[in-house]
């Protein structure tokens, strides 16, 4: 029997604290990320947990030899300290003597130490576990951090409370065949395609709630935008007006996530070059009349009257960005027969549906609005549709019992991301993306 007390610390130096011990011998750990060999010293580039650090090696000072390091290698590292006016940081770090923690025992398949890892789409996927150790790789996941912290503090500083629910489930949320099956002990059950239901259930407990995790869509989809496993970011708050309490919470939200962005990961938007937006407010427009807009602007016919087309989608965002500045725009009031089974159509006009897309530079990053919350009108509109209303007892205890006013959205977070950043492909905001054609590393 043995009892550990007390609470492990890492006694090395981290790197905003450098600063802080000019004149002093340091100890430091991190991996050789590269080695530049000079007339007579050499610099050894130390990638920490989440910056570069430049060290020095010079045979006037450095107590080992150079050859023993190898890129990749993991090391401790004791170094000097010593201030230097010429360097951006007002210091060098001098190597004195070093322990190897690990050495590779094969050389790299793809160069990661560049700026940027120079390699096809697909190389960058397959060499996932390496290619993410690239400066610029990794930070884009350290943003993504961000953008989730900024969501979750703002979401409970707005009194949500943060659920977990399952991801097998009976029955699917959205409906129709993009669901993933699993035999679950000889009954057939589905991965979760959202926490619709359980989000709504909830509403009738804790009032406001959110959750951040993984969703999956059964769609064969082979494009640039379409994952079949992705993070999505959902909240469903009770006792609204109307749905456009729910965008004015997103509004709110994006707001607050893009100054947290500014305030504590200055080095990753620096790194990659991000042009954050600046949200005042974002406008909206019916969906009709977006439609329409594009059809008239561009000299476009419309084909598809239920939905919207990804080009059209950038070409409104264009226009909006024209017309007033917002890189977002909110699509409303979208139709019924594009809408799942649990959203409220409109008094006024039963074809539209009290709902909204989120579009941010071209892409829908959001999908949300009001749900039915009395009992007999879901039972109708479940009907209307043919549905097999068996199959939804335990959601359908929610209504049945009476729930408030609510309604919700779903963000998906490596869109929002991918957009955030400027990218072609949403993959390559995706830690390890899960597609039609990927299911490793």
């Amino acid at each position: 029997m043995y009892t550990i007390n007390g609470i492990l610390e890492n006694k090395d130096i981290a790197y905003e604290c450098i600063s802080d011990h000019i004149g002093k011998r340091i100890h430091i750990h991190g991996s050789v990320y590269k080695i530049r060999k000079m007339s007579g010293f050499a610099f050894v580039i130390l990638r920490t947990a989440r910056e570069l650090i430049q060290c020095i090696y010079s045979n006037e000072f450095s107590e080992f030899e150079l050859e023993i390091l190898k890129e990749e290698s993991c090391i401790e590292l004791t170094a000097d300290v010593v201030a230097d006016e010429r360097s951006r940081t007002g210091w060098e770090l001098r190597m004195i003597a070093v322990k190897i923690l690990t050495t590779p025992s094969s050389e790299s398949p793809i160069v990661i130490n560049n700026k940027r890892v120079d390699t096809s789409l697909e190389n960058l996927l397959n060499y996932r576990p390496i290619t993410l150790r690239n400066e610029k790789e990794r930070a884009i996941f350290k943003l993504q951090e961000g953008i989730c912290n900024g969501f979750r503090s703002f979401l409970l500083e707005n009194k949500f409370t943060e659920i977990h629910s399952p991801k097998l489930v009976y029955a699917g949320a959205e409906g129709g065949a993009n669901i993933f099956t699993v035999n679950y002990f000889g009954k057939e059950v589905y991965l979760a395609q959202s926490p619709q239901f359980y989000k709504q259930m909830m509403v009738g407990v804790f009032e406001r709630v959110f959750e951040i995790g993984p969703v999956f869509r059964a769609e064969k989809h082979d494009t640039s935008r379409h994952l079949n496993e992705y993070t999505s970011v959902d909240f469903e708050m009770g006792y609204i007006k109307g749905f456009e309490d729910i965008m004015q919470m997103e509004v709110q939200m994006l707001k607050y996530t893009l100054n947290k962005l500014k305030e504590r990961y200055s080095y990753e938007l620096d790194l990659l070059e991000v042009d954050l937006p600046e949200i005042s407010g974002i406008p909206s427009i019916r969906f009709m009349e977006a439609k329409e807009l594009i059809a008239r602007v561009y000299k476009r016919d419309i084909k598809d009257f239920e939905d919207f087309e990804p080009e059209e989608e950038k070409l409104l965002s264009e226009l909006i960005k024209k017309q007033t500045g917002s890189e977002f725009v909110f699509v409303t009031h979208y139709p019924s027969k594009k809408r799942p089974f649990y959203a409220m159509d409109d008094p006024d006009n039963p074809s539209e549906t009290l709902s909204f897309d989120l579009l941010f530079r071209g892409l829908e990053v959001t999908t949300g609005g009001q749900r039915i919350h009395v009992y007999n009108q879901q039972l109708d509109k479940m009907r209307q549709r043919n549905m097999n209303i068996s199959l939804f007892d335990s959601y359908l205890m929610l209504h049945k019992y009476g729930v408030p006013p609510h309604g919700g959205l779903g963000l998906g977070l490596e869109r929002f991301t991918s957009r955030l950043l400027n990218q072609e492909n949403v993959r390559l905001a995706t830690l390890f993306p899960r597609d039609i054609n990927r299911v490793v590393p």
